[in-house]
């Protein structure tokens, strides 16, 4: 079996949720010699819309009048509410749930779903599509709304937003004098450009570093975020996001990169209200999840020579983040050399090796990292993912980073004007792609529970 098609034992997705059943013909990832990017699970209670299922016997799954005032049993009325259709839930008449290997990285847990063509043949009520416009207004305004600053996640896209901006204005400062000249003040490339390249690199350094802490801290038990009701009428099982008890690092406030245990236990205790006697039957017939001792770390800063031969040197999305980091850290040369003081106090031959060359290799540095997380989203290496978020960032993050390279490779020509418009246009231009791709980014990280819909009949 080729390694993109299965999981190594302490790196499988929600192998402690014994009642989600894993899809092994739907796992993939696009190279074969790489680990698996995607995965298909159903869940026990939802395989069997006919009941045979004992719900009281599964701890994601609430059957008993409930605790809080979140989890709502069912009844026929708001059943025949949702007949009628409602902006926030749907009739679905199928569900399984999609884990992508970014997706892990970033806290987030999707829902497939097939929407029923009438009440009668709807077995399930999930949350409506999250591909709509109002839901995109929705999670636009949760960006001005919420700021998870414990979530590395949530930090990552807004240090990436704020360094797309400072480089915004630094192509202004480099390619404005080439198009109005009369609008240029003493000093403006200098000072200006210099002072911004080197912030702006900077804050480039920090958001790679925290991406990788990110990537090297990622749940590998993975979690599964959503709740389960059954309705009091009609059979149908509702689903509804499960952020309290969610086992990823993004929802814990107390810990940097969360706890680490990755197992989902919270979740558990969250969506579980049966009875002790019920609890007890199903710790019993629970079987054993598999134990993984890295698992219980709190925090890493580098993976051990084992992990990053056996799994990390493996997996693709790492591979994008440390392309990244090492683009960042060769580009800030670049961005320190631009200082002034420095910058004007060099020979054209001394710029062209330590301020133009580092900008080239950490821009191609930029560039394999961009196609890489295009890839990651995909099922096949040349089949684009124009439906998934982390697609369109990786896509931005390349337009971007074919700019600053562009910008590289054109400066050293100093008496050729063309090439130095082309050169200034090349970073303002690569700098707003950065920027749109950070703020995808950031709208990403908060959209924690994205629902799709495929047509009846369609693949998965």
């Amino acid at each position: 079996m080729r390694r993109n098609q299965r999981f190594l034992p302490t790196h499988e997705p929600l192998r402690a949720h014994p009642y989600l059943n894993i899809r092994h013909d739907l796992t993939t990832g696009p190279f074969s010699f790489l680990n698996p990017t995607r995965a298909h699970y159903t869940h026990s209670s939802l395989s069997d819309p006919s009941m045979s299922h004992d719900p009281s016997s599964d701890p994601t799954t609430n059957t008993s009048p409930p605790s809080n005032p979140d989890a709502t049993t069912i009844t026929p009325h708001d059943v025949e509410k949702l007949n009628s259709s409602t902006p926030d839930e749907q009739l679905a008449s199928n569900v399984s749930f999609q884990w992508r290997s970014r997706d892990n990285r970033k806290g987030r847990h999707a829902l497939l779903v097939t929407p029923a063509t009438d009440a009668h043949t709807a077995s399930y009520i999930t949350p409506s599509s999250t591909h709509t416009f109002r839901a995109a207004l929705h999670g636009i305004l949760k960006m001005g709304t919420r700021f998870p600053y414990w979530d590395v996640s949530y930090l990552v896209a807004t240090v990436f937003t704020l360094g797309s901006v400072i480089w915004c204005i630094n192509g202004s400062f480099v390619w404005l004098p080439a198009v109005a000249p009369g609008s240029t003040f003493p000093t403006e490339i200098l000072y200006g450009g210099g002072i911004t390249a080197f912030v702006g690199a900077t804050v480039f350094e920090l958001g790679s570093i925290l991406l990788m802490v990110e990537a090297v801290n990622e749940n590998r038990a993975g979690c599964f975020g959503w709740a389960l009701e059954r309705a009091l009428e009609g059979g149908r099982m509702r689903l509804r996001p499960s952020g309290n008890g969610c086992g990823h690092h993004h929802a814990d406030r107390k810990n940097f990169v969360g706890s680490g245990v990755g197992s989902g236990k919270g979740e558990e205790t969250a969506l579980s209200s049966a009875s002790s006697d019920a609890d007890a039957n199903t710790n019993a017939e629970k079987p054993p999840p598999q134990q993984d001792t890295q698992q219980e770390r709190t925090w890493q800063w580098f993976p051990s020579a084992h992990e990053l031969a056996t799994h990390y040197l493996r997996d693709i999305g790492f591979l994008a983040c440390l392309a990244q980091l090492f683009g960042a850290s060769v580009f800030w040369i670049s961005g320190f050399t631009a200082l002034p003081g420095i910058n004007n106090a060099l020979s054209q031959g001394v710029l062209d090796g330590i301020y133009w060359t580092p900008q080239i290799v950490g821009g191609m540095g930029f560039v394999v990292s961009g196609i890489l997380f295009m890839l990651e989203t995909q099922k096949r290496w040349y089949v684009p993912a124009f439906g998934v978020l982390g697609w369109h960032i990786g896509f931005w993050n390349l337009v971007g980073a074919v700019g600053f390279t562009l910008s590289g490779a054109l400066g050293p020509d100093y008496l050729n004007s063309g090439a130095q418009y082309e050169a200034g246009l090349a970073t303002f231009w690569g700098s707003w792609a950065f920027l749109i791709g950070s703020l995808v980014q950031w709208y990403e990280c908060l959209d924690t529970h994205p629902v799709e819909e495929k047509g009846v009949g369609e693949g998965e």
